[in-house]
């Protein structure tokens, strides 16, 4: 009873700071399915996407896919590893959405909507994992 008169927001801060690692988990997850998926499609048939021919970062999109394929594992791996409470998954979540957000702006010129999603995905998934403060 004392810490809860001392720290009368303490269980609401724990219980948004919960929901904000939950949330980051799920789009995490989600990002990793997709760019999965994404990069699945660019490596079979690199014919689905369109690029265009004056990009300066020009690679294939097989290798835009296996990139893809890494980076979505990756994802699914921390996202996972975000629903147990832990530095570390926070700290590994920032990096991989970051680096999503790298890799997605370099594929603007073959998908751009999607990139541009993605891209929004990840700052929100960086945002809720930077916010949230784990009392430990």
């Amino acid at each position: 009873m004392m810490s809860s008169s001392l720290h009368p927001h303490s269980e609401r801060t724990a219980a948004a700071a919960a929901g904000l690692t939950v949330f980051a988990a799920v789009m995490l997850l989600i990002t990793g399915f997709l760019d999965i998926f994404r990069g699945i499609s660019a490596i079979v048939r690199d014919a689905v996407y369109v690029s265009t021919p004056d990009y300066i970062y020009k690679f294939s999109v097989a290798g835009w896919g296996w990139v893809h394929l890494f980076l979505g594992i990756a994802a699914l791996m921390v996202g996972i590893g975000l629903f147990k409470v832990s530095t570390w998954a926070r700290v590994l979540g920032i990096a991989i959405a970051a680096l999503l957000i790298i890799a997605n702006f370099l594929f603007i010129p073959y998908y751009p909507l999607w990139s541009i999603i993605v891209i929004a995905l990840c700052a929100f998934v960086i945002w809720a994992l930077c916010v949230v403060r784990h009392d430990e």
